[in-house]
């Protein structure tokens, strides 16, 4: 007895010292380390990005956001994962070779006491010659088993196969995020172009309304006019200058969008060249729509792969109700010198089955049908839904050209009629508050004219997503120099929306 409770008090100690280690506190961040680690994401991610130069055309403009946009390498990371995961599982359904190794020791032998069949439960304990040793005390082992199972083997060919179709919507993925990030770059270009054309016109005509109001408020103490003359065009600059700080106020965040959109930090200075664009009514047959939005576009696809899967889970469910047949094969190492073979070879084969599955199985296979419909469904459902965002897509894009075409011919009247008033300003016929108004709605109508165009480039992009039209990279974008990419995309602009119709943006000094 007080052998054994000198054996126990070691081993206490041994599990209260294991039971106090495996106490772990919460550790939060410290400043300095937020610090660091924000520093050191900011260097990964423009550590690989090209300069740009003083100018960003439309086409750099989208290269830059397929090459460096965060949100799209995330993209492109999960694509990743996803090829990984399915060369990973390809592994799953080869056999288990299990290799083992191992040293027993203990500081006694482990003796038993031996009696006759006869009469088994007459022994003389303290007779040591009746006790009997067949191991030693230390001893080194070693095996390696192969094993293979029917059943596993089943369960992860099925899984490969879910493993490639999640790659494949993993692609899917990817292209619906290039089709809404093109489209939201397109969109914010346009805006960016209108706010640096019209920033100087802005601001030196709020610095002259200013000025004139400023002037006004003098007057009126003077009383060199009227009051009501006065609150009038006190009112009138007053309701000018409103709508120019408006104006102001949505240029200012036009540049901010599009730097973040194509990867650059606020606040980075760049100039952007206006393209030259003609666009004309789509004039395409419905039906030929409908039938490339059918097979091109990404979310009806994805769900193309999601019933595939839902196929798979049926079968997987199919074959957990079988009997598992599994098969063994190995090879053993003991350097016991009570053993008379240290090495030995075992085979084996085992049949074994849940018989409780037989009651779960209608159950599980009912259920395994109905997730497999319900993709069915989903997959019906969203067919409807991409045909519906085709027809809205075609409608917008038509009533976009329709209202750009009207802003243009408004702006180009505007324009002659503020030529009009600047010469008659000139020539003191008419006063400082008509000028300003003319400035006024000239500049208003001019930002119609690009926000008219801002629509109608994403129209276009609507279009082409629902479409699922994207550049022919041909190959992974971190693959591709940025030049590379600035040409394909290039020559996407300029041929990609002619298959659905006569839409062509024009780069300066080319026809």
């Amino acid at each position: 007895m007080p052998k054994t409770v000198s054996r126990i008090k070691p081993l206490t100690l041994i599990i209260v010292a294991t039971l106090t280690g495996c106490t772990v506190a919460p550790q939060d961040f410290s400043q300095a380390d937020i610090s660091r680690i924000n520093e050191a994401d900011r260097s990964a991610a423009f550590a690989d990005m090209e300069p740009h130069g003083d100018i960003i055309t439309l086409d750099e403009a989208i290269a830059r956001a397929l090459k460096y946009n965060l949100d799209q390498r995330v993209r492109l990371m999960e694509q990743s994962l996803a090829s990984k995961q399915l060369e990973a599982g390809n592994y799953d359904m080869l056999p288990k070779l299990l290799a083992n190794a191992g040293y027993s020791s203990r500081d006694d032998y482990s003796a038993r006491y031996s009696a006759l069949l006869d009469n088994p439960s007459e022994f003389q304990e303290s007779n040591s010659s009746e006790l009997d040793v067949s191991s030693e005390k230390s001893h080194t082992t070693a095996d390696l088993t192969l094993s293979w199972n029917l059943l596993d083997f089943g369960a992860s060919y099925y899984t490969a196969k879910q493993n490639g179709d999640k790659l494949l919507i993993a692609n899917e993925r990817r292209r619906k995020a290039m089709h809404t990030l093109i489209q939201n770059v397109r969109t914010a270009y346009w805006r960016a172009v209108a706010a640096e054309k019209l920033n100087e016109r802005v601001r030196h005509t709020i610095g002259t309304a200013e000025q004139a109001l400023q002037d006004s408020y003098r007057l009126s103490k003077e009383r060199v006019s009227t009051p009501d003359e006065s609150l009038r065009f006190q009112r009138n600059l007053l309701e000018s200058l409103r709508l120019l700080e408006s104006v102001e106020r949505e240029m200012a965040s036009a540049r901010i969008e599009l730097s973040s959109l194509i990867g650059l930090l606020p606040g980075t200075r760049f100039k952007l060249q206006e393209p030259e664009v003609e666009v004309q009514p789509l004039e395409v047959d419905m039906a030929v729509l409908e039938a490339q939005a059918l097979v091109q576009n990404a979310d009806l696809r994805e769900q193309f792969y999601n019933v595939r899967i839902a196929a798979q889970d049926t079968r997987k469910a199919l074959l957990s109700l079988l009997p598992g047949i599994s098969f063994e094969y190995g090879l053993n190492y003991d350097d016991d010198r009570f053993l008379l073979d240290e090495q030995w070879r075992t085979a084996g084969m085992r049949v074994s089955a849940n018989l409780f599955n037989l009651i779960s199985a209608p159950s599980r296979m009912r259920a395994a049908e109905k997730n497999e419909a319900l993709a069915e469904a989903r997959r019906m459902a969203l067919q409807m839904s991409v045909l519906t965002q085709v027809h809205l897509a075609r409608h917008q894009y038509n009533d976009s050209l329709r209202q750009f075409t009207r802003a243009d011919q408004l702006y180009q009247v505007d324009a002659q009629l503020e030529a009009i008033t600047s010469s008659k300003a000139q020539s003191n016929l008419i006063g400082e508050q008509t000028l300003i108004a003319a400035n006024v709605t000239s500049i208003l109508s001019e930002l119609r004219r690009y926000q008219s165009m801002a629509k109608v480039q994403e129209s276009i992009g609507r279009l082409q997503s629902s479409l699922g039209m994207e550049p022919e990279l041909n190959a992974s974008v971190d693959g591709l120099s940025l030049a590379e990419l600035r040409t394909r995309v290039q020559g996407w602009l300029d041929t990609g929306l002619k298959p659905i119709g006569p839409v062509r943006v024009v780069r300066p000094g080319k026809e």
